[in-house]
């Protein structure tokens, strides 16, 4: 299983992790990307079917402090912050501006 912490707008700011069969993690972010919108993968695999792998990952909600690892991050309602994610959608993408650089030296390693 996979670990996809969702980023939304709500006041709660429980930015809740849920888990996703390996399948289902594979659908959702493509081409070695671990961060994407969901405007974004309801725009690639339609509305049905993103639809069904997200109803199905709803019910698999797991603590953070019980999660070994977290392997993907989607994003609710960012598409006005589109402009901050790396056009890879992979962290170690993250422009050097953003992150520290500390940071700098692990993502540049991962690239």
């Amino acid at each position: 299983m996979k670990n996809i912490q969702i980023i939304d707008g709500a006041d709660n700011a429980t930015f809740s992790l849920f888990q996703a069969r390996e399948d289902e993690y594979a659908e959702l972010f493509v081409d070695g990307a671990d961060m994407d919108l969901v405007e974004d993968v309801i725009g690639r695999l339609g509305e049905d079917r993103a639809g069904e792998i997200l109803g199905a990952i709803w019910e698999r909600p797991i603590l953070k402090r019980d999660a070994n690892g977290l392997h993907g991050t989607l994003f609710y309602d960012w598409t006005a912050r589109r402009h901050h994610l790396p056009l890879t959608k992979r962290e170690v993408d993250l422009p050097d501006g953003s992150i520290n650089e500390a940071q700098r030296r692990l993502f540049q390693s991962m690239r």
